[in-house]
């Protein structure tokens, strides 16, 4: 992937706005594994985290 940490970062700074709700603040404070927690799944052990298809459908979702 030949993204920048900066453009990387500021695209899920938008998501978490978009989809948690969540304030600049709220995004650059949180850790990794906050807004990994956050986006797995709450359906146990062992389940998949979010895949890019996932995340591609909820985008189309939200712009419609």
């Amino acid at each position: 992937m030949s993204e920048t940490f900066a453009a990387t970062a500021g695209q899920l700074a938008g998501l978490a706005g978009r989809f948690l709700g969540w304030r600049p603040d709220e995004f650059w404070n949180a850790t990794p594994a906050e807004l990994a927690a956050i986006l797995l799944p709450v359906s146990g052990p062992g389940a998949a985290p979010l895949g890019r298809s996932d995340l591609a459908r909820m985008m189309e979702h939200d712009n419609d």
